[in-house]
């Protein structure tokens, strides 16, 4: 037993390098176990917990405790090992000069950590909210993903991922298309032949707008316009949001051609 005293007290000593490594896989444990304990309580929270909780705000949230508990455990250990407090004296005797450094080379990431802050604070946009931002590729919209400690994440039509900084996104003009009514309009013109009956065609037309899984609401089917080369009947059909109304109208044209062809119907060029 006073063989191991010597060992034991060289394993705890944090002035020797076992000691030192000792603690520093007790203090990464700690801060490992805090962080999960933080991203199981925000899944919680997610989980319906907290019916009016703001996901975004629960998700950052979580993100800047668990940073903030790594770098708590971070300081404890540095003040608990002797040579890393000295050595962090050593430092603040020119605090002036690293500050400058760090400051340079970190201004970026902070400043998309205070942006994020921010955007959290003001809330301009939540998450599925639909967003028009201006991108390298132009003007891009997209649904909001994600907002981290660092970028906002948007989901596009097309199955892309826009990723932004937030300090960019926080700097520049952002459409929220979500803060409004959603709903658009799809709007389908025929132009029938004179012969045609106009009343049988508006039936067809409304039926099949009816019908349509994304269409809201039918708002109207009316003659729009006569010309030599027939008569123009125009539908209007309200759906959720734009897509889905360029889809609507694509759907009821094509279903609209098959119905005519059946019944007779001239479709005039």
């Amino acid at each position: 037993m006073p063989d191991r005293l010597p060992i034991l007290h060289e394993l705890f000593d944090p002035s020797r390098l076992p000691g030192a490594a000792v603690y520093g896989i007790a203090f990464a444990a700690a801060a490992w176990v805090a962080g999960r304990a933080v991203r199981v309580a925000v899944h919680r929270a997610l989980g319906g917990h907290l019916q009016r909780a703001d996901p975004m705000a629960v998700k950052f949230l979580g993100q800047l405790a668990r940073l903030s508990i790594y770098v708590v455990a971070l300081l404890a250990y540095v003040y608990q090992i002797p040579f890393l407090r000295q050595l962090s004296g050593v430092w603040l005797t020119s605090v002036g000069v690293v500050s400058i450094v760090v400051g340079i080379a970190a201004q970026n990431t902070l400043g998309n950590l205070i942006s994020g802050i921010s955007l959290l604070l003001y809330r301009p946009f939540r998450l599925g909210d639909r967003l028009q931002v201006v991108a390298p590729t132009g003007l891009e919209s997209g649904i909001v993903e994600s907002l981290t400690l660092g970028y906002t994440t948007l989901q596009t039509d097309d199955n892309r991922k826009i990723v932004i900084p937030n300090s960019v996104i926080a700097n520049q003009t952002s459409i929220n298309t979500s803060l409004k009514a959603t709903r658009s309009p799809a709007i389908v013109s025929v132009i029938l032949g004179y012969a045609v009956d106009i009343d049988r065609a508006r039936t067809i037309l409304t039926e099949l707008a009816k019908a349509h899984a994304k269409a809201v609401d039918v708002a109207s089917c009316f003659v729009s316009a006569l010309s030599d080369s027939g008569t123009t009947m125009t539908l209007t059909v309200w759906c959720p949001d734009a897509p889905a109304a360029a889809g609507v109208k694509s759907d009821l044209l094509e279903a609209a051609k098959k119905r005519f062809d059946a019944e007779g119907i001239f479709i005039s060029h």
